[in-house]
């Protein structure tokens, strides 16, 4: 089953507006996740008016104890980045 993930992202970091991140599968919209710099919460995509609220403190021991474990990908070592324009080297 796969999932479709919409992202609304207006900026690099979060100030003062939630960024919004809708989730659906086959059968439709799931809900919708606001992450804040104070908290995430989850909104169903019920008629519910109540949205589920965790502190990231607690988000992150949720996920330490109810989530399942995955290997992350290991960092490349010795690759260097790409230059920016505004940081690249004049050409000659």
């Amino acid at each position: 089953m796969a999932h479709e993930v919409l992202l609304d992202i207006n900026t690099k970091f979060v100030l003062h507006k939630d960024v919004k991140v809708e989730v659906s599968n086959n059968d439709g919209k799931l809900g919708t996740l606001l992450i804040s710099k104070g908290n995430i919460e989850w909104m169903p995509a019920s008629k519910s008016v109540n949205k589920h609220r965790l502190s990231w403190d607690k988000f992150a021991t949720l996920m330490v104890v109810q989530g399942k474990p995955a290997r992350a990908k290991p960092k490349a070592k010795g690759k260097a980045r790409p230059a920016t324009k505004a940081s690249a080297a004049p050409e000659v």
